[in-house]
């Protein structure tokens, strides 16, 4: 280990975990004082009638983990218990919340266990892996590392969400490091330093993929020379292989499973493209230029069809054949499905997407026909429009986190846009929450916060 870093452990029982930890007695003062420490806040308790209605109408039992990127299958779908048709007057209890620094990396929760990075103001120029317990919201352990930002845009701390796997965390930090540790200790088990020793070159908002568990690798969209995507072994760190030379970019790539066989299917600022996860081996590349190098949301590929969505150059549809090279254009439209951030959702042959101007878009996905907008709705028109949205189960119904902190239940079909409930749970934000057993827990700048969204099986 580097002397320079430091792991902070403050280990509680935790039964989900396979190995025996203690704890320890170091407080982090820079960030932790007796102020800060989990507390009930006002909500449900102040109106206990209302609470004993919801707790009576809704059964509920251990729903899903969320160990990465948009969910346990990465498409922002969550097995949830059964919720609310709306939120209590005073919204969902807060459970607990905390400080932690600033970034825009969403949180990954397995077991009893939430993990996110961020960036703390003291000390300086350094990153941070969190991970804390979700009854509490203590800190189990953390790990920090240098991380020089520099003149890095939008610099408030890194972007990736965590992804968990096999009892190990992989990261990606905003200005190149990546990151494997032990995910029940923090211990560290391998790191690379993209930027700095493998020569990759920063985009000018900073690496904000996550990684990606395919087997026996771990694969990063890294932007290194003949390596636009890179495969590491996920246990050793070694490097297994590196495919395609396109720049880098700001989304996290997908696997998909199509015509009997897996392939990588990522969105870089110069193309629409699929490798063989196995080998790096680039299976076919559709063009798609893209102002700024902006190719931020994450694909979403159904019924043989593979569809992204960008600001300037709005969406583009590639229908995948049966031959692994196989692959054309088959729509697009850059009107009124111009995405931005948010990750498309798809259901019976429609998508549903966050457009800059129009607000929430729904359209057929084989054809592009758009069907109605909401217009502006479920989040207010921005320069930059943000909104989490995760299905429900296999209902049409979702649940919703805007970049005003608003916590929103509605329904999504063909017939338009109903929204049940919202109400304000968080400040202001671009960073996607994690849904996990009855809980969110959901993040800013300044504070990480779990609240119930059902009570507990008696």
């Amino acid at each position: 280990m580097n002397p320079t870093e430091r792991v902070d452990c403050r280990l509680f029982p935790d039964s989900s975990a396979n190995d025996e930890i203690t704890r320890t007695k170091m407080l982090d003062s820079a960030m932790y004082s007796k102020d800060s420490l989990p507390k009930l806040t006002r909500g449900l308790f102040a109106v206990p009638c209302l609470f004993a209605l919801w707790v009576a109408s809704v059964s509920t039992v251990r729903a899903e983990d969320w160990p990465q990127w948009r969910g346990p299958r990465s498409d922002g779908s969550w097995r949830a218990p059964q919720l609310p048709e709306r939120w209590p007057e005073a919204g969902p209890r807060v459970v607990w919340r905390r400080p932690i620094g600033g970034g825009y990396s969403g949180i990954a929760v397995v077991g009893n266990r939430v993990y996110t990075q961020d960036r703390p103001k003291e000390p300086a120029d350094r990153e941070r892996i969190w991970c804390g317990d979700l009854s509490t919201g203590e800190t189990i352990w953390t790990y920090d590392y240098a991380a020089p930002y520099g003149m890095l845009d939008y610099g408030k701390g890194p972007r990736g969400t965590p992804t968990l796997h096999d009892g190990r965390i992989y990261t990606v930090g905003a200005v190149g490091h990546v990151h494997c540790l032990d995910a029940a200790s923090g211990k560290l088990l391998w790191s690379h330093d993209l930027v700095g020793k493998q020569g990759a070159k920063l985009p000018t908002w900073g690496f904000s993929c996550s990684p990606v568990v395919h087997g026996d690798l771990v694969i990063v969209h890294a932007g290194l020379p003949k390596g636009c995507y890179v495969a590491y072994d996920r246990r050793s760190g070694e490097e297994r292989w590196r495919g395609d030379d396109d720049p880098l970019g700001y989304g996290t790539p997908i696997l998909i499973a199509h015509a009997g066989r897996t392939m990588l299917v990522g969105w870089t600022p110069e193309h629409i493209l699929a490798l063989d996860p196995d080998t790096g081996t680039v299976h076919w590349k559709v063009p798609y230029k893209v102002t700024y190098g902006v190719s931020i949301a994450t694909p979403i590929a159904r019924d043989g069809i593979v569809l992204v969505a960008g600001y300037w150059e709005g969406a583009k549809a590639i229908q995948v054949g049966t031959q692994p090279t196989d692959a054309k254009l088959l729509w697009e439209e850059n009107r009124y499905l111009r995405g931005l951030m948010s990750q498309p959702l798809y259901r019976d042959g429609h998508v549903y997407l966050l457009e800059k101007q129009h607000g929430l878009v729904c359209a057929e996905l084989a054809t592009g026909k758009v069907l109605w907008t909401d217009k502006n709705q479920l989040t207010p028109r921005d320069r930059n429009p943000q909104a989490n949205l995760v299905w429900l189960g296999d209902t049409n119904r979702i649940i919703a986190l805007n970049a005003s902190g608003e916590l929103i239940l509605a329904s999504l079909s063909p017939a338009g846009y109903e929204e049940r409930s919202r109400t304000k749970f968080i400040g202001e934000t671009w960073a996607h929450p994690a849904f996990a057993d009855r809980f969110i827990i959901a993040r800013d700048d300044q504070e990480i916060v779990c609240g119930e969204l059902a009570p507990a099986a008696k």
